[in-house]
C-alpha cells in the first residue's frame, strides 16, 4: 500500500444486493484489513426487482448502481466492492466511469486467483443460476467442473449454518473424487465454509470474499486517498 494509503484508515464501501453477504465481508475485512474503514450499503431490492420485472439489466438498473456508487464516492469511498455477482454489467460500466476509484465485481479476484494456478478448478455454487453465469467469465485456457450443492443456501436461509456447511464440504469431496486440484467458491455466503472444506477435500480453497479483500487491497497501492 502506498505511505498516502497507509498513512490514513481507507474507506471501503461494500454495496450489497442480499443480506446473507453482509457478514462474511465484514468478518473478512475485520481479520485480513482492520485498518480500512467500512461503509456497508444494503439494498435487498435489487435482486427482486431484476428477478420480477423480466427486464434484465437495463437501463434504470444501471442507474441505480449509478446512484449506490456515486453516494459511495460522495461519502469519501476510496474504493467500491459489490457483493452481488448478478449485476457484472452495471459493475463494469461503473469501473469505467470512475477509473481513478477501484471497483471490483465479487468474482473477479477469485477467478483470477484461480486462473494464476493453473490447475482444474472446481467451481462450487450453493445458487443454481450462478453456474450459469460464472463459469464464462474465467479464461478458456482454465479447466472447470462446477456443482451445484443443493440445499445449502436453503439451510443457510432457516438459520442451520452447520448443515449449509456440511451440505458444501460433502459437495467438494466429489469434486475432489472427478480430478479437481482447487476448490473455488462462488458466492459470498459460502466463506463461512472455507476451513471445512479444507479439512474435508485436503485441497487448496479459494473464496470471493478472501480474494476480493486482498484484491482491494493491491488496487489501493498506488491510489491517494480521496479527500
Amino acid at each position: 500500500m502506498s505511505s498516502a494509503v497507509a498513512s490514513q484508515r481507507p474507506r471501503i464501501a461494500l454495496i450489497h444486493a442480499l443480506a446473507l453477504s453482509v457478514e462474511p465481508i465484514n468478518e473478512v475485512m475485520a481479520r485480513d484489513w482492520p485498518d480500512a474503514t467500512r461503509m456497508n450499503l444494503l439494498d435487498d431490492s435489487l435482486s427482486a426487482d431484476l428477478a420480477a420485472s423480466g427486464r434484465g439489466l437495463d437501463a434504470a438498473m444501471h442507474q441505480r448502481f449509478q446512484c449506490l456508487a456515486q453516494y459511495a464516492l460522495d461519502c469519501g469511498s476510496d474504493a467500491i466492492l459489490f457483493t452481488c455477482s448478478a449485476f457484472g454489467p452495471c459493475i463494469e460500466e461503473l469501473a469505467r466511469l470512475h477509473p481513478s476509484v477501484p471497483v471490483l465485481k465479487p468474482n473477479e479476484a477469485m477467478i483470477k486467483d484461480a486462473a494464476a494456478l493453473g490447475r482444474r478448478v472446481g467451481l462450487l455454487a450453493t445458487f443454481a443460476p450462478t453456474l450459469e453465469s460464472m463459469p464464462a467469465e474465467f479464461p478458456r485456457d482454465v479447466t472447470l467442473e462446477c456443482l451445484l450443492a443443493e440445499g445449502a443456501l436453503a439451510a443457510l436461509n432457516d438459520g442451520n449454518g452447520e448443515r449449509h456447511d456440511q451440505l458444501i464440504a460433502e459437495a467438494a469431496l466429489k469434486l475432489a473424487a472427478r480430478g479437481c486440484e482447487v476448490i473455488a467458491l462462488a458466492q459470498f455466503s459460502m466463506a463461512r465454509a472455507k476451513s471445512l472444506v479444507e479439512r474435508s477435500t485436503g485441497l487448496p480453497v479459494l473464496s470471493t470474499v478472501d480474494s476480493a479483500v486482498a484484491e482491494l487491497k493491491r488496487r489501493l497501492n498506488g491510489f491517494a486517498p480521496r479527500p
